[in-house]
């Protein structure tokens, strides 16, 4: 629809040359038709259907709950709405264990109506599935630092990166991700000072959630950006409903600050 009425949708090839240009990239979650209607309405370049709705929608204390059965159908509902912004999926907790289980996952997502997948982590069994799957024409987003998938292995929801050489790590591993050909990575929960250094080392957009301003662009649970998520909202979160009569003002608003570099400021960021 939106293609039709001249607006044209945002593919992988728009959003590296943006970051080429040094053009922020605005992403925030969905999970619904309605929600991705929304998004779409205020200029949210990319959504992001994640495996968050483990806690977000269903009400689980982590993210390993959900299946990809659950991801298909979240996948399909926030395609449905959506006119022009870019679509990435979570491959969720054990379904990307070797390639082939990984190629099956991110099919079906793809066929939901996903234009990207990710998956998390950069050791080197995560990187052999990014060739495979690249390398099968499936494009994704790698996603480093804190792991909600990994929550019960890292003992909680922690800062990472915060040694050098977990540091050092991390950029290897987002370097090795980027060589594999994911085209995107995500840096959560790290270091502002780390967040702007592998920014800087690579060639593809960093998506930063607690990460600092230096990075490609941003992403938020949208729940957690308009404060009616349950309990302490994270460091990183700014509550944007302050200030807005609206939703819809809101979401505008993240998109602003967002573009501008104002969103994150140094509160919302880690020292390291």
């Amino acid at each position: 629809m939106g293609y039709l009425q001249g607006e044209k949708p945002i593919t992988i090839t728009k959003l590296l040359a943006m970051h080429a240009e040094g053009e922020k990239i605005s992403m925030l979650t969905a999970y619904d038709s309605t929600m991705s209607a929304l998004l779409n309405r205020c200029g949210v370049e990319t959504i992001l259907i994640g495996d968050s709705l483990g806690n977000v929608i269903q009400g689980h204390s982590s993210t390993t709950p959900v299946t990809v059965e659950q991801m298909v159908y979240h996948t399909e509902c926030v395609a449905r709405a959506n006119s022009h912004a870019f679509l990435i999926s979570d491959l969720p907790f054990a379904s990307y264990g070797d390639p082939i289980q990984a190629l099956d996952s991110a099919a079906l997502l793809m066929r939901a109506g996903a234009d990207m997948v990710k998956l998390e982590g950069g050791g080197d069994w995560q990187v052999d599935v990014i060739r495979y799957l690249v390398e099968r024409s499936v494009p994704v987003c790698a996603h480093l630092g804190l792991l909600p998938q990994s929550v019960h292995v890292l003992g909680g929801y922690k800062v990472q990166g915060k040694s050098k050489d977990t540091a050092t790590l991390m950029l290897e591993q987002a370097l090795a991700c980027q060589e594999a050909g994911a085209q995107m990575t995500v840096l959560e929960a790290i270091p502002s000072s780390l967040g702007e250094k592998i920014t800087a080392e690579l060639h593809i957009p960093t998506i930063g959630i607690g990460a600092g301003p230096d990075c490609s662009g941003q992403v938020l649970v949208l729940q957690d950006m308009l404060g009616i998520s349950p309990g302490k909202p994270p460091k990183f979160v700014k509550n944007f409903m302050d200030g807005h009569h609206s939703v819809e003002a809101a979401i505008k608003a993240y998109v602003r600050e967002v573009k501008a570099g104002k969103f994150p400021s140094p509160e919302y960021g880690f020292a390291g």
